[in-house]
C-alpha cells in the first residue's frame, strides 16, 4: 500500500505507510529509499536523511553500488542545502570513494559531480563550473539519466548566463525546463529544478520567465497537497513573483512560510531575513506601517538589507530626510548593477517627494543605462516609470506623457497591478495640468479601484511635493470632509443629507473649495482629492 501512495504522489500517505511496515519488519533498500524521498517532499530533511542511511547501507550489503551511491548523493545534497557542510562533504567523499574503489563506470559519478561543480561555481569560477557541469551533461547524455540531464543543463545554462551569454544559456534552462514540466524528472528532482530556474531568473530579472516557472510550479505543488513547497528560498521567489501580479495574500503567505521553514537551517540566514523583507514589503504597501517596521528589523536581524523599503516607509511616515540618508547610503554602499537596479527607483521617488529634481534625474539617468545594458523588461517598466516621473517635475505633462503611457503598458505587459496604479496615478496629474479634467478623473478612478483590489494604501505621488502643493490646501476640516464626499461622486443634495446641513450651504462649500485649490470642476476637485491623498 506504502508503494502505490508513493506512486500516486500521495506523500504522507506513502510515508506514514511504509513508516508503519518499517516497524513490523525492516524494510529494503528500494523502500527505505521511498521512505527519504517522501520524508523529504513533506519537508522533513532529518528524517529522510536517516531513512537514505539506512538505505545506503542496506544497498551496500547486497551490492548495489550504484544505488547506495545514489543514495549518498541525495544524503549530500539534502545537508549540503540545509548548510551542513561538514556532513555533506563526509557523504560525498564517501559515495567518490565507493566508485573509484569499484573502477566501476556508473551514472552517479555524474550525480556526486553536481554538489562539485556547484562548489566551484559558487566559489566564483564560473567558467570551471561550465566545464564540469558541461562533463556532467555528457555523462547523463551517454547514460540517457533523465534526472541528471535535467539539472545538470540548468547548471550548464546558469553558468553560461554567468559568463555572458544569456540566449544560450536561458535555451539550456528552457530545455532542462521542458523535460520537468513533461514529467519525465522524478518529484525530488522536479522541485530542485524548479528552484534552481527561479533563482536564475531571479539574477537575471527575467521576470517573465520567472512568472511562467512560478505558475507552473504552483500548479505541480497544488496537484500534491502534502508536498511541503520546496525550500524557503524557492519560496521567498515565488512571493516576490505572487507580490508582483498582485496576490498579496498569498505572497504574504509565502513569505511567512519560507521564514518557518529558513529559520531552522543553519545555512539560510539571509534567506530567513529576505523572507522577512517580503512580509515587510506588503505590510507596507497596505498602510501598516508598526508591523512593516517590525519586520525590516527582523530582515536586518537576519542579514539581510531592508532598504530600500525601509526608506520608503519613512518617506510615507513623512520622515523625509531619514528617508533621504538611508536611501543614499545604501546606494554608496551598492557596487552591483542588479542591486542598484532595486535602489534606485527608491532614490527617484525619494528625491522628488524632496523637490530634489536634479538628484531624481541622475538617479533615473543610472537606472536607464542599467536598463540598456541588461534588456529585462521588469527594468524597462522601472526605468520608464523614473524617468516619466522626473519628466514631469522638470519638463512639463507634455515631455512626461508619453513616458508615462509606455510605462504603464510595460507594466501591464507584466501583469504588475499596483506598479500600474501607481503610473496612473502620475497620468493623471499630467493630464490635469494639460486641462484634461476628464482624462484625469478616468485614470485616477481605474487607479483608485487597482488600489481598493488590492487592499494598498493610498500615498502621494511621486511629484506631488515636488510642485509645491499642500494636501489640504488651505481648506477648512469642513471643507475637507465636504471634498473628499465630492470625490466620492456624491451631489450637493446627497452630501447636504449625510451632513445635515443645507444644499445652499453645500453649495457654499464646494465653491468655496474650487476657488482656494485654483479648480474649474467638481472633476478636477476629485482628482485633486486622490492625488494628495485625501481619499
Amino acid at each position: 500500500m506504502g508503494r502505490e501512495a508513493f506512486s500516486r504522489q500521495h506523500w504522507r500517505e506513502a510515508f506514514e505507510r511504509l513508516k508503519a511496515a518499517d516497524l513490523l519488519a525492516p524494510l529494503e533498500g528500494e523502500d527505505l529509499d521511498r521512505l527519504g524521498a517522501a520524508a523529504t517532499l513533506l519537508g522533513r530533511q532529518a528524517d529522510g536523511v536517516d531513512f537514505w542511511t539506512r538505505a545506503h547501507h542496506a544497498f551496500l550489503q547486497r551490492g548495489q553500488l550504484g544505488p547506495a551511491v545514489r543514495c549518498a548523493f541525495w544524503i549530500g545534497l539534502t545537508l549540503k542545502l540545509d548548510g551542513e557542510e561538514a556532513r555533506s562533504n563526509g557523504w560525498l567523499v564517501r559515495g567518490r570513494r565507493l566508485l573509484d574503489e569499484s573502477g566501476e563506470d556508473l551514472v552517479e559519478r555524474g550525480y556526486l559531480g553536481v554538489p562539485q561543480a556547484l562548489d566551484i561555481y559558487w566559489g566564483g569560477d564560473a567558467q570551471a563550473g561550465h566545464q564540469r557541469f558541461q562533463e556532467i551533461v555528457s555523462i547523463a547524455e551517454r547514460f540517457r539519466d533523465p534526472d541528471l540531464l535535467a539539472i545538470s543543463r540548468i547548471g550548464f545554462g546558469e553558468t553560461l548566463v554567468h559568463l555572458g551569454e544569456p540566449a544560450r544559456g536561458i535555451a539550456s534552462l528552457d530545455e532542462a525546463m521542458a523535460a520537468v514540466t513533461a514529467g519525465e524528472v522524478s518529484p525530488l528532482m522536479m522541485g530542485l529544478a524548479y528552484c534552481a530556474v527561479l533563482a536564475c531568473c531571479h539574477q537575471m530579472l527575467e521576470l517573465r520567465r520567472a512568472q511562467e516557472w512560478t505558475a507552473a510550479f504552483s500548479r505541480w505543488c497544488e496537484s500534491q497537497p502534502d508536498l511541503v513547497p520546496f525550500r524557503g528560498d524557492c519560496m521567498v521567489y515565488r512571493s516576490e513573483i505572487m507580490q508582483l501580479r498582485g496576490a498579496w495574500p498569498d505572497a504574504f503567505n509565502e513569505a511567512r512560510r519560507a521564514c518557518e521553514d529558513l529559520i531552522v537551517h543553519a545555512g539560510s540566514r539571509s534567506w530567513a531575513g529576505a523572507a522577512f523583507y517580503q512580509q515587510a514589503e506588503i505590510h507596507r504597501l497596505r498602510g501598516e506601517q508598526g508591523l512593516a517596521e517590525e519586520a525590516y528589523r527582523q530582515a536586518n536581524e537576519w542579514g539581510f538589507s531592508p532598504q530600500p523599503g525601509l526608506a520608503l516607509l519613512r518617506l510615507a511616515q513623512g520622515r523625509a530626510d531619514l528617508a533621504a540618508a538611508a536611501i543614499n547610503r545604501a546606494l554608496a554602499e551598492s557596487e552591483d548593477s542588479v542591486e542598484r537596479s532595486r535602489l534606485l527607483p527608491a532614490r527617484v521617488e525619494i528625491a522628488l517627494a524632496a523637490g530634489d529634481v536634479s538628484g531624481a534625474k541622475a538617479a533615473a539617468e543610472e537606472l536607464a543605462a542599467i536598463a540598456a545594458r541588461r534588456n529585462a523588461p521588469l527594468l524597462d517598466a522601472m526605468s520608464l516609470t523614473c524617468s516619466g516621473a522626473v519628466a514631469l517635475a522638470e519638463a512639463g505633462p507634455g515631455v512626461a506623457l508619453p513616458q508615462l503611457r509606455r510605462a504603464l503598458e510595460a507594466w501591464r505587459a507584466l501583469d504588475a497591478p499596483y506598479q500600474a496604479a501607481c503610473v496612473r496615478r502620475l497620468i493623471a496629474e499630467a493630464c490635469l495640468r494639460l486641462g484634461d479634467e476628464d482624462g484625469a478623473a478616468l485614470e485616477l478612478d481605474a487607479a483608485r479601484r487597482a488600489f481598493e483590489q488590492l487592499g494598498a494604501a493610498w500615498a502621494p505621488p511621486m511629484t506631488a511635493a515636488a510642485d509645491g502643493r499642500q494636501a489640504a490646501g488651505g481648506l477648512t476640516a469642513r471643507e475637507v470632509e465636504i471634498l473628499r464626499l465630492v470625490a466620492r461622486g456624491k451631489t450637493n443634495r446627497a452630501i447636504a443629507a449625510e451632513l445635515f446641513l443645507s444644499e445652499k450651504t453645500v453649495a457654499r462649500h464646494v465653491s468655496n473649495i474650487l476657488s482656494k485649490l485654483g479648480l474649474s470642476s467638481r472633476a478636477a476637485a476629485t482628482a485633486h482629492a486622490y492625488e494628495n491623498g485625501l481619499i
